[in-house]
């Protein structure tokens, strides 16, 4: 969207048009969502803070002042709420990098025969790339998939995490650092001379009940036709490590959040608009 249209679009919903207030969540839905997605690690946790975030775009709209694109503003508020709300149970999962890497050895070791389904070689390999991303603290994590994963400009990134370019720039290098040496270590998709295989990780997480077909949450998503997976083919550490963290496609937000962002402005809804 071009910046004479987004601005005439937030001066609509500002005066109370609710088409053009629509048209922006619509244009910010998809974004906010793989925000989410990413630094929670769950996609029913981040469907829950999307529609959460949604909300308070509607009723801070006039914190809007133009300094920067309304999509950046967007990064800013919602970077701002998931920062600060509650730790999610997939944050939890794995307590350190030290204890990731620990249960990838375990799976790398496993000897059984690996599994043939593709659909939970797809939602193993989705579960570890996210958990990675997730071993970062809140901070850097947000930097990273800011900078790295969505691939926003430093200015942008530092302006959406609410922090100076050269701040957001050494955060997101040490966050390059950390997850380029533990996948280095630990991710076959990285460093083929690592015994770690999406397939082995897979089948062992099987055989420990964590992984069957009723249990898939990432592999069925729906993504958005831009947001196809891109393959490791770079040789270069960084890229490579870049990249196999990109697997994640760009998802598509679940109907739940169009659905919300119908009943954010419905006439009547109280607290949002009149």
């Amino acid at each position: 969207m071009d910046m004479n249209r987004e601005q005439e679009l937030v001066a609509r919903a500002r005066s109370g048009d609710r088409q053009a207030l629509v048209e922006l969540l619509e244009e910010v839905k998809h974004p906010v969502y793989n925000l989410a997605i990413r630094m929670l690690g769950s996609p029913a946790d981040a469907e829950d803070a999307a529609q959460e975030i949604l909300i308070r775009l509607v009723t801070n709209l006039d914190g809007f002042r133009g300094d920067s694109s309304f999509k950046t503003w967007v990064y800013r508020v919602a970077a701002n709420h998931l920062l600060k709300t509650r730790q999610r149970p997939g944050e939890a999962l794995f307590g350190s990098f030290e204890a990731l890497a620990e249960y990838l050895d375990e799976g790398a070791n496993d000897n059984r025969p690996t599994l043939d389904d593709a659909l939970l070689l797809r939602e193993a390999k989705l579960r570890c790339t996210s958990a990675m991303v997730l071993r970062l603290d809140r901070e850097h994590r947000l930097a990273f998939i800011l900078g790295e994963i969505l691939e926003l400009s430093s200015d942008d990134a530092a302006a959406a995490s609410g922090i100076s370019t050269e701040a957001f720039r050494k955060r997101l290098s040490r966050a390059r650092s950390r997850m380029v040496d533990f996948t280095l270590q630990t991710c076959g998709l990285v460093n083929q001379a690592v015994p770690c295989r999406c397939a082995k990780q897979a089948t062992h997480a099987a055989s420990q009940g964590r992984l069957d077909r009723g249990q898939v949450a990432w592999a069925k998503l729906p993504v958005l036709p831009e947001g196809q997976e891109t393959l490791v083919t770079e040789l270069d550490r960084l890229q490579a490590a870049v990249i196999a963290l990109r697997s994640h496609p760009q998802y598509a937000a679940p109907e739940a959040l169009v659905q919300a962002i119908k009943q954010l402005v419905a006439p009547g809804r109280e607290g949002l608009l009149a």
